[in-house]
């Protein structure tokens, strides 16, 4: 029941992840449009500097959820990483309750007012003239507090099967990091080098 729930949060924000991490190609397409017709053409576009802060906003608050799903989060474990699974799982519970939820919390309660009131003026941005609507990045603020909840209650329910079986459930991986591919070819050439 416990990973079936872990899974399907899991699943989900890999979903939202995945289909926000599209940003990154609009934005790229923008950027340089951008460039080539305000270097090439002399025609600059008013519309660029909003995209790109648009676009960047939306991927970093959507991919938040996403990214702790899968570990990647950004740890100083100098100390974390030796001690024993049930000790890391005794210390993340401790930390997730103290400032994890209630941070996401006041992002979800701040961040719905926000968001609604900059929705209710159909808020356009001021640093252009194309008056670029920026009401619908305002609106994802209470939604990546929303998926950061449900991730931090499947990394608490982590940390509980941690306490339990002494060791830290399997995580869905989807990504490998460029270093882990180097690392896991180098193990792999060694160990033909070995048997040959």
């Amino acid at each position: 029941m416990i990973r079936s729930v872990i899974k399907t949060i899991d699943l989900l924000n890999k979903s939202v992840g995945h289909a926000f991490a599209w940003c990154i190609v609009i934005l790229t397409l923008g950027v340089s449009y951008e460039v080539f017709v305000r270097y090439v053409l002399n025609d600059p576009t008013s519309w660029a500097f909003d995209l790109s802060y648009i676009l960047y906003g939306a991927l970093f608050l959507m991919c938040g959820a996403y990214t702790l799903s899968r570990g990647g989060h950004v740890r100083a474990d100098i100390f974390y990483r030796r001690w024993a699974p049930r000790h890391q799982a005794t210390m993340e519970l401790l930390l997730y309750f103290i400032f994890y939820f209630p941070g996401v919390l006041a992002l979800v309660i701040a961040g719905w007012g926000y968001g609604h009131e900059s929705f209710a003026i159909r808020e356009v941005s001021v640093n252009s003239p194309v008056g670029v609507p920026i009401w619908p990045l305002k609106m994802l603020i209470p939604a990546a507090g929303v998926l950061l909840t449900l991730q931090g209650i499947a990394e608490v329910l982590r940390c509980l099967l941690c306490l339990r079986e002494g060791q830290w459930p399997v995580r869905l991986h989807d990504v490998i990091e460029l270093e882990e591919q180097l690392v896991q070819l180098h193990t792999s050439e060694q160990a033909k080098g070995i048997h040959s």
